[in-house]
């Protein structure tokens, strides 16, 4: 049976009132694919644009969407998240967008992680797109998670 779905088969907020409280930590990375055109604006670690520095806006955006992850997604816990950081990296034409979230509770922290991933590259798209629409966000996955009932560790 799924996770959010009670007995009679209606969604359901999975009850977490008798879970112990761990510290828990997940990881998440998003994959934007960038043409040319857009990365001859890469100006030591950043791309300059009229709106502003483009990876570090994103990584603004992507702490917000994180904090906000339980208005966003149905059914996922509201939590205060102890710690949210970003890595922002480029090889090629990719840029490569790493969240990490991290607190002491009853429940996981990895759609925080996704989420805060996944807005970190919308908002990559949103602020290039004046220099060209050829951007794709080819990926978005979890990395790892620690502190729950199963640890998960994907391979790379």
């Amino acid at each position: 049976m799924f996770s959010h779905v009670d007995s009679t088969g209606n969604p359901s907020m999975v009850d977490v009132g008798d879970k112990a409280v761990t510290r828990r930590v997940a990881r998440a990375r998003s994959v934007v694919v960038l043409n040319d055109e857009i990365m001859q604006h890469l100006q030591g670690q950043d791309i300059q644009t009229k709106k502003g520095p483009v990876f570090q806006t994103a990584i603004i955006a992507g702490t917000m969407a994180a904090k906000r992850t339980s208005d966003l997604i149905p059914l996922c816990h509201p939590l205060g998240l102890d710690s949210c950081k970003f890595s922002v990296t480029t090889a090629g034409n990719e840029v490569i967008i790493e969240c990490t979230t991290a607190l002491e509770a009853k429940t996981g922290v990895e759609m925080e992680a996704l989420v805060g991933a996944s807005v970190a590259a919308l908002t990559v798209y949103d602020m290039c797109k004046a220099f060209s629409h050829d951007i794709v966000i080819k990926e978005t996955r979890l990395l790892d998670k620690t502190g729950g009932k199963h640890d998960f560790h994907q391979a790379s």
